[in-house]
């Protein structure tokens, strides 16, 4: 019995498990690209180091090696790769420090300064990024893990006391390198830690999308690893500003990713447009109102012969009366993605009527029209833009099959007034797209969509349309010095 009932528990939970609404996949094309940026950004960060000032005395020799700065990082071999455990893991070996720093010696009365440059050999730099999900739904750097060590020191000494300098090199050389080995991790941690979060923090989570509905994006569970790919679950769901706790349940399909030819793919379920226009249906966006001169002429002249009896029934006063025709959305509409397309399905009330000035409207008709839209899907920077274009449109009367009938000559025109003012104004606002959680300065490329059953997906390439250190730099926390680096035994020294 106690099987089962785990079992039917189990069962129950996968039940009410919510589906993602689009999926990220970032495969290891994308690795090359990210680490040629990202050492651009680690050998700017590895310049910042501190070196504490050395000094000594050795017999009646004092020596005192001051403002040591990092000169020049040169990387002559590196990998950057996706691991199970670690997420993202680099290596770096055989690099080179350049260094400079200031000397100081005295021996009884003689005094001997000077500035000095100096090199740290076979430097080995293995550090890893742990990614999850924060309680908010941001991705973020969780931990960093790091060993460092530098294998040799080379300083050119010279001057008064260059074979005293000769002398103490071992000495001085072998101090520094240990100074620098215990620098290296907590640089790369603060780097982890609080500057690629903050470019994380550009990433959106709960934002606007215009004046009427905001987007959620937030992560679902942590970013998962495999060899070759990093995969990331976000809801993907529209909400409408006025209802920000609203929430459409999610009976679609879960988007699937199975390719890796490209940098990288985002996969969008049924669910993701479906939220979006019910999201716009709720706001009351979906509704338009044509009177006077807004109404095409040809339309208006069509539709005052086809009601002239009924305007000399029921009021022939305000037969000159400005003409009015209202389209409402009856249901929020409904997307269907097949390999074949992807269609929306919309049905709303036409009404027809007088406008009289100063006195009641005056009702000639009211149908019911039902349309098929074709929407291509496409990516353009990071925005998810939409082209729809009417394919089928019907119109019929809820009262009789006489009535509908009538309605016959009125197809074309109304069709024709749709594709003419309504479709323009809806691709306005759909080519205007929605932003895809992407760090801000990185861009899609060479977009390719691919259409399944339930869902789409589109892979591309990434491009950094601005660097590493300019985005951080805009998005630099101000309480950039708060976190808490690991003590120095983190490096291999």
């Amino acid at each position: 019995m106690a099987l089962f009932g785990a079992l039917f528990l189990a069962l129950l939970a996968g039940a009410h498990a919510e589906f993602p609404g689009c999926k990220i996949r970032v495969t290891s094309k994308a690795l090359e690209l990210v680490k040629q940026e990202g050492l651009r950004f680690l050998e700017q960060e590895l310049e910042t180091i501190t070196i504490p000032d050395l000094r000594g005395k050795e017999g009646h020799f004092y020596y005192n090696i001051s403002e040591v700065k990092v000169t020049e990082l040169q990387l002559t071999s590196s990998e950057l790769d996706f691991q199970p455990q670690q997420e993202l893991m680099l290596q770096i070996t055989n690099a080179s420090l350049g260094l400079r720093f200031r000397r100081q010696l005295l021996y009884w009365f003689f005094y001997d300064g000077g500035y000095i440059n100096a090199s740290a050999e076979g430097v080995s730099i293995r550090t890893g990024l742990e990614l999850s999900r924060d309680p908010a739904g941001r991705m973020k750097v969780s931990n960093v893990s790091c060993q460092a060590s530098v294998s040799r020191m080379h300083a050119a000494f010279g001057g008064t006391f260059k074979k005293v300098y000769d002398f103490l090199s071992t000495f001085i050389t072998s101090g520094m390198r240990f100074l620098l080995n215990q620098q290296i991790c907590p640089v790369l941690y603060h780097a982890g830690t609080v500057l690629l979060n903050a470019l994380l923090d550009t990433v959106p989570v709960r934002s606007s999308v215009d004046e009427l509905v905001g987007i959620d994006y937030s992560l679902m569970k942590d970013p998962v690893a495999s060899t070759s790919n990093l995969d990331m679950d976000f809801r993907g769901a529209f909400f409408p500003l006025t209802e920000r706790n609203w929430s459409l349940p999610n009976r679609a399909v879960e988007p699937q990713l199975q390719e890796e030819e490209r940098m990288v793919y985002v996969a969008f379920s049924e669910f993701f447009f479906d939220s979006a226009m019910e999201s716009y249906f709720r706001a009351g966006a979906l509704q338009l109102s044509l009177v006077g001169d807004k109404v095409p002429h040809d339309l208006d002249i069509l539709l005052r012969a086809t009601y002239f009896g009924s305007i000399v029934l029921l009021s022939p006063a305000v037969i000159d009366s400005p003409l009015k025709l209202e389209l409402r959305v009856l249901a929020p509409p409904r997307c269907t993605i097949k390999p074949s397309g992807t269609t929306v399905s919309v049905t709303a009330s036409v009404t027809i009527a007088l406008v009289p000035p100063d006195k009641p409207e005056v009702q000639l008709s009211s149908m019911t029209m039902d349309a098929r839209l074709s929407a291509k899907m496409a990516l353009r920077g990071k925005a998810l833009r939409t082209q729809l274009d009417l394919r089928r449109f019907r119109i019929y009367s809820n009262h009789s099959a006489l009535e509908s009938l009538a309605l016959i000559p009125l197809q074309a025109p109304l069709k024709t007034m749709l594709q003419i003012g309504v479709m323009p104004m809806l691709n306005e606002r759909t080519w205007r797209g929605v932003q895809i959680p992407l760090p801000e300065g990185i861009n899609f490329v060479r977009e390719v969509v691919t259409n399944h059953a339930g869902f789409l997906t589109i892979g591309a390439d990434l491009h950094f349309a601005k660097g590493l250190r300019e985005v951080i730099e805009k998005n630099r926390p101000a309480d950039i010095g708060a976190s808490t680096a690991p003590t120095p035994s983190t490096a291999a020294v």
